[in-house]
Formats: C-alpha cells, sequence, structure tokens
C-alpha cells in the first residue's frame, strides 16, 4: 500500500518555465516564418490612436491577426478596408502576453484587379452618398486664365506636353507644384499641392492661380492608384479654384475625375480645355470688330434715308410763315390809326380831368415834391461823403503797398531767382561740358592705345624699305634704303648695293644689318 503514495518518478522529460516555453515558440516560429506572403480577405479593422494599424486575414476556414506598426502602416500602399482580398508581405511572430500568433505586415497588395473594383466601387459609393461627386458643386472654369496650377511631376513627359500645348494656343503663366504621381507618397503628395495652391492669398508675391490641372501620364490601376485614395478625392472636391482632373488616358478614370470640376481623357486635352486658341480669338475678334462697324455704318445709312422720309412729309418752312406774314402786315396797317385813336381817347381824359384841377392844389402839389426833394438832397451829400472816405482809405492801402522800398524788395527777390536760375544754367552747362571733356579724353586714350606709337616704347620698331613696309628679311635685303623708326625717332641707313653671286668681288665696307 505504501507504494501507492510515492511520487511519479520524472524521467529523462526537460521541465519549461512558462517564458522559456513562449520563447522556445517564438524562435521556432520566427525562424520558419521569417518572411510570408499570405492571401487573405480583410476583416476588422482598427486603427488606435498611437497610428499602428490592425486587422485580421481571413479565409473561409481560419483567421490570423495582423498588425502595421506606425511607419509601416504610412508606407502601405494602399490602406487595408475590410471585405477586400488583399496578398500580405511580413513576418510571422508570436505575442507571449495572450499566446497568440500574429503577421506584422510590411506591405499590402490587392489580390487582383478584382479586389482593386471592389475596393474602388465601395469607396465610390461612399463618397458618392456624401455628395462630393455631386454636378450642383462642380465650378465653372475660366473662359481665359491668367494663371495655371499644374500639379504633376516635374521630370515627366506630362509635363512638357501640356506647357508645349500652352504655348501654342494661349502662352499663360504656369506655376508648377511638382508630386509623386504614383508609390505610397503619391496620394499624401497630391493633396498637400492641391491644398497650398488653395491656400496662396490674392495679391501676394506668387500669384494665386485661376486654374488647377492634376495630371498624369497613363499606366495600370495600381500605378494610378493614388489618385482613387480618398484623401485626395476630398481635397479635389474641397478645392475652391476650379479643377480639371487628367489623370491616365482617355480609358482610365480614377475617383478624382468624378470630384473634378472638369475632366480631360489626357493632359494634352487637359491644356487644349484650359485655354482657347490665341489665334482663333483675334480671327473673332476681328470679325466683330468688322461687324461693328457695318451695324454702324448700317444703322446710320437707315436712320439718315428715315430723318429725309420724315422731313419730306414736313411743309415747307415758306408756307409756315406765309400766313403769319400777312397777319403781320393787316395788324401793321391797323396800328396807326388804333394809335391816333387811342392818343385822342387819353386826350380827352385828361382835359377832362384837367378841367376839374385848380391852381392852388398844383402849387400845393409842387411844394409837397420839393420838399421831398430837400429832404433827398440833404440825406444824399454825407452818404457821398462817407463813400469818398472809405474809397480814399482803399486808395492809401493800395498806395501804402506800392511803397519804393516794397519795390525794392521785390526787384530783389526777383534778381536774386534770376541770379539762381543761371547758376543752374551755369552748372548744367558746366557738367555737360565736362561729359564732353571725359569722353573726348577716353577716345584719345584708346585712339593712342590702339595705334602703334605705343607699341614702339616697348621695344619695337618698323622697318622701311624704299617708302615700304618691310615685314621679311628677303625684303629687306632687295631694298636700297632702310628707315628704322623708334619711338623717339627714325635711323635711315645708306643706299645698299644689290647682293652678289659666290663669284663676285667682296661687299663694300659697309657691312649688313642682316
Amino acid at each position: 500500500m505504501s507504494d501507492l503514495f510515492e511520487e511519479p518518478s520524472p524521467g529523462n522529460a526537460p521541465e519549461f518555465t512558462v517564458s522559456e516555453l513562449s520563447g522556445a515558440v517564438k524562435r521556432v516560429i520566427e525562424g520558419e516564418f521569417a518572411h510570408v506572403r499570405v492571401r487573405g480577405e480583410i476583416g476588422r479593422v482598427s486603427r488606435p490612436a498611437s497610428g499602428h494599424l490592425y486587422f485580421d486575414l481571413k479565409d473561409d476556414r481560419s483567421v490570423i491577426a495582423a498588425i502595421s506598426w506606425k511607419g509601416q502602416a504610412a508606407r502601405l500602399s494602399i490602406q487595408p478596408e475590410e471585405g477586400i482580398e488583399v496578398i500580405a508581405t511580413g513576418r510571422l511572430t508570436t505575442f507571449p502576453g495572450q499566446s497568440k500568433y500574429q503577421l506584422i505586415v510590411d506591405q499590402i497588395e490587392p489580390a487582383g484587379a478584382g479586389a482593386l473594383m471592389v475596393m474602388l466601387e465601395k469607396r465610390k459609393a461612399a463618397l458618392t452618398a456624401e455628395g462630393l461627386f455631386d454636378s450642383a458643386r462642380k465650378k465653372p472654369i475660366p473662359y481665359l486664365p491668367g494663371v495655371i496650377g499644374v500639379v504633376t511631376s516635374p521630370s515627366g513627359a506630362v509635363i512638357r506636353d501640356i506647357l508645349h500645348r500652352l504655348r501654342d494656343r494661349f502662352p499663360t503663366h504656369v506655376l508648377i507644384w511638382p508630386v509623386a504621381v504614383q508609390g505610397e507618397r503619391c496620394a499624401s503628395e497630391v493633396a498637400a499641392a492641391i491644398a497650398g495652391f488653395n491656400a496662396i492669398q490674392p495679391g501676394g508675391p506668387i500669384p494665386r492661380p485661376d486654374l488647377l490641372i492634376v495630371a498624369r501620364g497613363g499606366g495600370s490601376m495600381e500605378d494610378l492608384w493614388g489618385f482613387n485614395e480618398e484623401v485626395v478625392v476630398r481635397a479635389a472636391a474641397a478645392s475652391q479654384i476650379p479643377l480639371i482632373s487628367a489623370v491616365g488616358h482617355e480609358t482610365d478614370t480614377t475617383l478624382i475625375d468624378y470630384a473634378a470640376d472638369l475632366r480631360a481623357p489626357t493632359p494634352t486635352a487637359a491644356a487644349e480645355l484650359a485655354v482657347p486658341v490665341r489665334m482663333e480669338l483675334m480671327a473673332t475678334l476681328d470679325a466683330q470688330a468688322a461687324r461693328l462697324s457695318r451695324a454702324l455704318t448700317q444703322g446710320l445709312g437707315q436712320r439718315g434715308q428715315r430723318l429725309r422720309d420724315l422731313a419730306r412729309a414736313l411743309p415747307r418752312p415758306e408756307t409756315l410763315t406765309d400766313q403769319a406774314g400777312q397777319r403781320l402786315d393787316l395788324l401793321a396797317e391797323r396800328l396807326p390809326n388804333a394809335l391816333r385813336t387811342a392818343t385822342s381817347a387819353k386826350r380827352a381824359a385828361f382835359n377832362s380831368i384837367a378841367a376839374h384841377i385848380r391852381p392852388r392844389v398844383l402849387g400845393d402839389m409842387v411844394a409837397r415834391l420839393r420838399e421831398r426833394l430837400g429832404d433827398r438832397a440833404s440825406r444824399l451829400g454825407p452818404g457821398l461823403s462817407r463813400q469818398t472816405a472809405e474809397r480814399r482809405r482803399a486808395l492809401s492801402g493800395v498806395a501804402a503797398r506800392l511803397q519804393p522800398g516794397t519795390l525794392a524788395r521785390d526787384a530783389q527777390r526777383k534778381r536774386a531767382e534770376l541770379d539762381g536760375v543761371l547758376r543752374r544754367f551755369a552748372m548744367a552747362g558746366g557738367a555737360q561740358t565736362d561729359g564732353w571733356r571725359r569722353r573726348l579724353d577716353a577716345l584719345e586714350r584708346m585712339r593712342l592705345t590702339l595705334g602703334y606709337a605705343e607699341t614702339l616704347k616697348r621695344g619695337f620698331a618698323v622697318v622701311r624699305g624704299d617708302d615700304r613696309v618691310v615685314t621679311s628679311k628677303t625684303e629687306a635685303e632687295a631694298a636700297t634704303v632702310l628707315e628704322i623708326e623708334f619711338h623717339d625717332g627714325r635711323l635711315v641707313l645708306g643706299a645698299r648695293q644689290p647682293r652678289k653671286g659666290k663669284g663676285d668681288a667682296a661687299p663694300p665696307t659697309q657691312g649688313s644689318l642682316f
């Protein structure tokens, strides 16, 4: 019975602590699965405030927890969304705190065009529901923008095509905001460029664009995926500056095309939609000017004809004045008789009134009038005296201002002004003369520098033979008279004998200089 209560023998099996066993499992899993690519559907996406990205990879039978750290999540080419199928690249590790394994994801790729299209349609439906693609939000494209902002790669053929087309159609001021047009930096840089152009204040050192063009050449769906990102679509929809989207070729469609105010099939077509043809505008302007001239001429002609037609319907001036002249003649004939009749009636009325007026009444009336006249005369004298005194004082003031001293001061001031003008004339003439003198001196120095006299001072000489400049030994030997010009004078050598052959006599006593 005692054997039943004995402790069992441990045998040869080693003992592990929990940490040791977890570490051993971690080393085995990380060693065997240091780099794996896993295909699956994304589920349960979580983005906490720490910036890390947590999600699940699953199929119809299993689920693997996946995580992308903050720095890795920012470099992902596409952001995971629940329900799409992807291929995740990373390494498998364990999390001892929860006895679980998980995939550390470095890169996420769509599992095919089908997955990208599912993601694209899902994102398009969500943004459409928000109203970002409504036609009521579209802004009209300016007919003739003064400044155009272009968001594209500075080194590609796209910007050259746009600039070339703008130069051919209508030269315009262009601002280029260089961005990456594919890869992980594409979406953030394009969105920042659109927001940056909108942040330019009008009237500042950098002109604010009147129109924006977001352009990129053709490519695969993966290459153009940066223009399907939500941040780019929202930036295009929020732009206060009208925006033309020119991403890819005519058959390529991205979400920025729906948010832009106008979609161009190619970058070259975007330049054509941005500005009109300058020559066509000039031709249209000439045609409109011709139409205006013809309309003015035709209008003046029609109004002149209308005036002439109306003038024919009016009576002649003689017809209007004949009857009035006749009435005037009749009244003129009746006027003398009417005046005589009126005079006789007035004289009769006067005589009737005069018969009732007595001489005494007339004397009283004359006395009253004389008294009134005397009163007026008495008041007129003082008034004239006051007026005369006032005018005398005014004349005295004028005379005081015209004193000899005042005239002398005025003359002195005018003389000082005249002297100042004369001094300025003299200074201006002297300055001009000095300028001409300096210019002549400079020309004289240039003449002396270019002349050969200065060269002679540096040790050179001019050799003339028989009044011609000698430039070779042969010419010097053939000359009969040599003249050497130095900087301080000329040296003339006497006549020279012509050269003799080997059989000739010895040369003269004066030897040859050569």
